[in-house]
């Protein structure tokens, strides 16, 4: 579809002079489908978004992805250093380097890029708390599902999970969908250790959903515990403790 199947309206502000309306034509030219007669001066923007219909599916594909995770590195560390509320989109786009138009083409709102840095930092938790528990047992056991418990714990002793996990988190996206994607990134794995220490006589016989459940909260409060501590290195060593002494004497 080109340029001249929108309103007449919409055609004469995106010939306009570039600077004017760039966000909008961005915009009306994205949800119409354009793919050709798009001005020269204007093409390089939205190739940022990856919607400028120039070249090949997969060159824009890439061009896409990679905008997108320039502004959700920029965001991360943006968030983590100044809080979700202190952050401006202005701040993001700048440590981008992309455009306000890229920035409204792939995050509409500034909630849906918090939350998109929220599951990458949450997916690197995990993906760190495995690499960390190597030595204690295969992937999937109780034993090992007690050491990937702890290097999480020891993850929000870190400024970047405190404060876009544990501070912010509950607070842009709601109590309820923090829980909800808690429970989405741990309740699996630890309802996949929990299995098997029953099954290896290691956790008295019982169902495992209800104290799957009950380990995430304990996991959850230890964390926030460490995150508000004064001295964060020493709550985590107490938390640690506690942990493993609950966690020993469920047989």
């Amino acid at each position: 579809m080109s340029i001249f199947r929108l309103s007449s309206r919409q055609r004469s502000r995106c010939l306009q002079p570039p600077g004017y309306l760039f966000a909008a034509c961005e915009t009306a030219l994205a949800f119409a489908g354009a793919t050709r007669y798009v001005p020269m001066a204007m093409s390089s923007k939205f190739a940022e978004a990856g919607v400028d219909g120039l070249g090949s599916d997969s060159a824009r594909g890439r061009r896409a992805a990679e905008t997108r995770a320039a502004l959700i590195a920029a965001a991360r560390r943006i968030f983590a250093q100044k809080g979700y509320h202190a952050a401006g989109t202005h701040e993001i786009v700048a440590a981008a380097d992309v455009s306000r138009g890229a920035l409204q083409y792939h995050f509409p709102r500034k909630e849906e890029l918090f939350l998109a840095v929220f599951q990458q930092v949450q997916q690197d938790m995990i993906a760190r708390a495995a690499v960390g528990a190597t030595g204690d047992g295969a992937a999937g056991t109780w034993p090992r599902l007690k050491a990937d418990i702890l290097s999480y714990l020891h993850a929000a002793t870190t400024s970047e999970v405190q404060r876009i996990v544990l501070t912010d988190g509950p607070a842009v996206l709601g109590w309820p969908e923090w829980r909800r994607l808690e429970a989405l990134y741990g309740l699996g794995m630890i309802m996949t250790g929990v299995k098997h220490g029953i099954q290896s006589g290691l956790i008295r016989k019982q169902p495992p959903l209800p104290l799957s459940h009950l380990i995430l909260s304990i996991i959850d409060e230890a964390a926030l515990m460490v995150a508000n501590a004064a001295d964060p290195e020493a709550a985590t060593r107490q938390a640690q403790t506690a942990l493993d002494t609950l966690l020993s004497n469920l047989a």
